[in-house]
């Protein structure tokens, strides 16, 4: 039996409701050595953020969008990421998420349902607490990158992602030693660091969904 992209909304939907996989899936994705946080560092400095792993269908088939980043920002610049940002005073975690999608790409947050969130995740070298919201949309949106932020939109199948061999790893340097990276790779797009720890938290929630072919 083939799941619709409805009947995996709602599967999903349910999924998030339950025990999260957490800290274990999102480390299959995480760099080796992780980076932690300084002796005598103050938690309290941490910032929350949310970021919006919209999903929606392509031809029945669920597909997330991501955003690469212009190389000018001070943060994250050049890389991969989910659209979001830091929580303002008074919000929710949805209502960051939604409204920085609509900053970022254009999301118009009408007939977009959020379905729950994954496993918070520290974002070290930002010092960001990042809170995963799941939202989903009937059919495919219309989209449009704000130019200061976002040099282009990547429309990502999860079933690429869900494909073992999309992951491969890369060597980089940080503080003087090597660190090894899994990334997962679609076409050109190389996707790693907090964005990959988090996909990797939806695959392993989706991976129970025994009779999804995606």
């Amino acid at each position: 039996m083939t799941l619709h992209f409805p009947q995996f909304v709602s599967r999903l939907e349910a999924a998030l409701r339950a025990p999260l996989p957490g800290p274990a899936a999102q480390a299959t994705m995480a760099p080796q050595p992780p980076r932690l946080w300084p002796a005598g560092f103050d938690r309290g400095a941490i910032r929350d953020a949310a970021g919006l792993l919209l999903l929606f269908p392509i031809d029945h088939r669920p597909h997330v969008v991501l955003t690469l980043r212009t190389s000018t920002l001070e943060r994250h610049g050049g890389q991969i990421s989910l659209p979001g940002g830091a929580v303002d005073p008074g919000e929710t975690y949805e209502q960051t998420a939604l409204r920085e999608a609509r900053e970022e790409i254009g999301l118009d947050p009408e007939g977009v349902r959020v379905l729950g969130g994954l496993t918070p995740l520290d974002v070290h070298v930002s010092r960001f607490r990042l809170h995963p919201i799941v939202a989903a949309a009937d059919r495919r949106p219309s989209l449009s990158p704000a130019d200061s932020e976002v040099a282009r939109m990547l429309e990502i199948p999860i079933a690429r992602l869900a494909d073992s061999t999309s992951v491969t790893f890369k060597t980089l340097t940080r503080d003087g030693a090597d660190v090894r990276v899994p990334a997962f790779l679609v076409d050109e797009a190389e996707i790693w660091g907090a964005t990959a720890m988090v996909l990797a938290e939806l695959l392993a929630v989706i991976s129970g969904f025994e009779d999804l072919r995606i």
